[in-house]
């Protein structure tokens, strides 16, 4: 799955994981996209002390089977996590999806925990970016999904995602158990507060939120990648 922050992703891998035949891992690439690029995040040093920060590591082990020995190994990736210098072949013969969230939710929730931050912090135009890298190394566009449609009916988009990932559809998808778990990544106690204290997805979303005028510019320019992207999603 590649994502941008604060996209519903670590619901989606608590979703994932709630499957008996599906490992899962968090954001493989994170702690060496920090490492390279010196940016300063919440858990930063923590990251980097849990967890490995050389890529070509990373990638071997991202193309390696799932390390319980599963039937499927579900990756949480983020595009803009993928350095220009970043190896990408490990990716040729994945199964990939996109998940997506309107950039006015995803301003407002990221400004709580990281006030200061930039139109790249975000990812849309690397997902936009990524996503046509991804069809044409894979011969196949991916799937997209949007947070507010899984939010409105997961018992319809879910299923619907599946079946577009070849994937046999499992009910236990739709809840787990709540609290942490030792797969989250060591930036889990600044990001993953209303995650542990879920046990399925959470209510419908309401109307969109009011971007600060400071976020304005950010906000337009996302707006722009989102929209190529979300014309192809998943609906029901």
């Amino acid at each position: 799955m590649w994502s941008g922050p604060r996209n519903l992703s670590t619901a989606m891998m608590r979703s994932f994981g709630a499957r008996r035949d599906c490992d899962v891992w968090d954001e493989p690439f994170f702690a060496p996209f920090l490492q390279a690029s010196g940016k300063a995040h919440p858990g930063r040093a923590e990251t980097l002390a849990a967890h490995e920060t050389d890529p070509l590591k990373v990638a071997r082990d991202c193309a390696a089977a799932p390390p319980s020995g599963a039937s499927y190994y579900f990756q949480k990736h983020m595009p803009h996590h993928m350095l220009p210098d970043f190896p990408m072949d490990w990716a040729k013969n994945g199964t990939h999806f996109f998940l997506i969230r309107h950039p006015a939710r995803v301003i407002c929730s990221y400004a709580k925990g990281r006030g200061d931050f930039d139109v790249e912090d975000l990812g849309y135009s690397s997902q936009r970016q990524l996503y046509q890298q991804l069809t044409q190394m894979t011969a196949t566009a991916p799937p997209i999904v949007d947070c507010d449609d899984i939010l409105r009916t997961p018992e319809n988009i879910l299923p619907k995602l599946c079946a577009a990932l070849d994937l046999p559809w499992d009910e236990d998808m739709l809840r787990w158990e709540a609290g942490a778990r030792q797969t989250d990544g060591a930036w889990a106690p600044y990001w993953y507060g209303s995650v542990e204290r879920s046990t399925g997805f959470s209510a419908p979303p309401k109307d969109l939120p009011d971007v600060p005028p400071r976020f304005q510019d950010i906000y337009s320019a996302c707006m722009v990648d989102y929209a190529v992207l979300a014309k192809d999603r998943l609906t029901v």
